[in-house]
């Protein structure tokens, strides 16, 4: 009977914990198909307010803009992720390792606020000594650089502990060049580690909002800019219909990730079981 209860308990408790995370969201979802501006009550089912988005050039220019950013700021920290975590991996002692590794993880514990206004102080006083670069696309996409990199150093560094050094070993023992291992060895097998850095990147840069408000310009405004600006003057349900439109780039993006990353599995475990089938069978001729 205990077992019995504790174990319906933990079920309770996660579907709960479900619910209080999920279904604010699905409110939202479905109050962006409402007829009418009610928010308490909803009335039927209309496609306005996509309608209404779609011929806003605020949010359509956000949300491209968004996406060019997300984009461009994925692939710069899952690069510059990829380099910061092979050096603390691979190489254990250097002079200057500990100041390294701190200046890499501060972004995770440090509030957005103080990185977003550290950033603008920065900024401004390049602009002022060299005129370059004015606050804008640019400027957000290097202030959300610093965090994307700081998350994809965490996942890439522990692919890179787990991952068998032996193989490298055995390919420069062929003849192999440290360039070569790297490019041919070891970037392959944390490739998902890599993409993983980089879709938390895409994600981390394509809903923040504090960041780019410290580092755009006059005139350049992400989506989620657009939605924060777009709710302190009420309530619109344009707004909810921009904000599941949101939902579902973040959401095509990770499940694409998943499904991805369970077909490479599925092959790896077909290629690991052919390979044992082939070994097995050599063994049996001999």
């Amino acid at each position: 009977m205990k077992l019995w209860l504790t174990k319906h308990l933990s079920k309770l408790w996660l579907v709960v914990v479900f619910l209080f995370l999920y279904l604010p969201l699905l409110f939202m979802v479905v109050f962006s198909f409402n007829s009418t501006r009610q928010d308490a009550r909803f009335t039927g089912f209309s496609l306005r307010w996509y309608e209404a988005l779609a011929n806003d050039s605020k949010i359509v220019d956000g949300f491209l803009l968004s996406l060019q950013v997300a984009a461009i700021t994925g692939v710069l920290s899952a690069v510059l992720a990829t380099f910061a975590a092979f050096v603390l991996v691979r190489y254990r002692r250097f002079l200057g390792r500990t100041l390294f590794s701190g200046m890499v993880n501060a972004p995770l514990v440090m509030p957005e606020v103080i990185i977003g206004l550290s950033l603008l102080l920065l900024m401004v006083g390049v602009q002022n000594a060299f005129g370059w670069p004015e606050r804008g696309m640019l400027t957000i996409i290097l202030g959300h650089t610093l965090l994307g990199m700081a998350y994809g150093v965490v996942v890439i560094q522990s692919r890179l502990l787990e991952m068998d050094r032996a193989i490298e070993e055995a390919a420069m023992d062929l003849g192999a060049r440290p360039a070569q291992v790297f490019f041919l060895v070891t970037l392959p097998n944390i490739f998902q580690a890599i993409l993983a850095a980089f879709l938390l990147a895409f994600t981390l840069s394509f809903d923040d909002v504090v960041i780019a408000e410290f580092l755009s310009g006059p005139g350049v405004s992400t989506l989620p800019q657009v939605i924060f600006g777009y709710a302190r003057r009420g309530i619109n349900p344009t707004i909810y219909a921009a904000a599941t439109l949101l939902i579902l780039t973040v959401t095509v993006v990770v499940v694409s990730y998943a499904v991805w990353v369970a077909r490479q599995t599925r092959q790896r475990e077909r290629e690991m079981a052919a390979a044992v089938r082939a070994e097995t069978a050599a063994l049996t001729a001999l």
